[in-house]
């Protein structure tokens, strides 16, 4: 079952619900790069298409960074 979180994204709040395991994986990624949660969750925001969600962004990010795909 997805957990609703809220991030801060260039000075706004925002709920993104996501299951426990992409919310680990964005943490892990984020501490990889040395960066908080919240700029890592504007990149993934600013690099998405805006047809695609930014829970669906979210997904997809950790997805390709798992597989080696990530596009940094």
């Amino acid at each position: 079952r997805p957990e609703k979180h809220s991030l801060t994204l260039r000075g706004h709040r925002t709920s993104v619900s996501l299951e426990t395991e992409f919310w680990q994986a964005l943490r892990d990624i984020a501490a990889l790069r040395n960066m908080p949660i919240n700029a890592l969750a504007i990149e993934i925001d600013e690099s998405r298409a805006s047809d695609i969600g930014l829970a669906s962004a979210i997904r997809l990010f950790v997805l390709r960074h798992y597989r080696g795909t990530a596009q940094e």
